[in-house]
């Protein structure tokens, strides 16, 4: 069977880099996943902010993948489209690595555009979510995709027109 008679090979069906900019940049949540102290994969849903061809994520230090991220910042970041704008079937899957920032500066620039992004239409409650952000313990986690994996499905589903009509 040839590539476009199955769906064994779907390499053809990655978003455009267009599409993948505006999934990035349009959605907020995504499922980061780590490895834990017992190398086992596990992942949570979490806010992030795109800046510079980077996701940046937030969370307490006492969060259990801070240290398993000190040990090892191998890690990787999914992004779907369902339940957004641009509906469903659309997806992009990054590996990379994660840095922990606790410097002052970093979390100078990052805790207002990041509550501005998460609250952009009530300024008040971008300022109040920035001040609990602001605490003692919180870092910050820079993620540097190094690996792209993504999917559209209107791409796949365009290879076998009989299966959707």
């Amino acid at each position: 069977m040839g590539s476009q008679d199955s769906y064994e090979d779907l390499t053809e069906c990655a978003l455009s880099p267009e599409l993948e900019k505006k999934l990035v940049e349009s959605h907020g949540e995504c499922v980061f996943m780590w490895a834990n102290s017992k190398g086992e994969p596990f992942g949570v849903v979490m806010s992030y902010m795109p800046k510079d061809g980077k996701l940046w994520l937030t969370a307490a230090a006492t969060r259990k993948r801070i240290p398993a991220l000190r040990r090892n910042p191998r890690s990787a970041i999914c992004i779907n489209s369902t339940g957004g704008k641009m509906g469903g079937g659309k997806t992009v899957t990054y590996k990379g690595n994660t840095f922990i920032h606790e410097d002052r500066a970093t979390k100078d620039w990052f805790y207002p555009e990041f509550s501005r992004r998460l609250r952009p239409d009530n300024e008040a409650a971008a300022l109040a979510f920035q001040k609990f952000l602001d605490s003692p313990h919180r870092v910050i986690m820079e993620f540097v995709p190094d690996y792209t994996l993504s999917f559209d499905a209107a791409l796949m589903w365009a290879r076998s027109p009989e299966v959707v009509q």
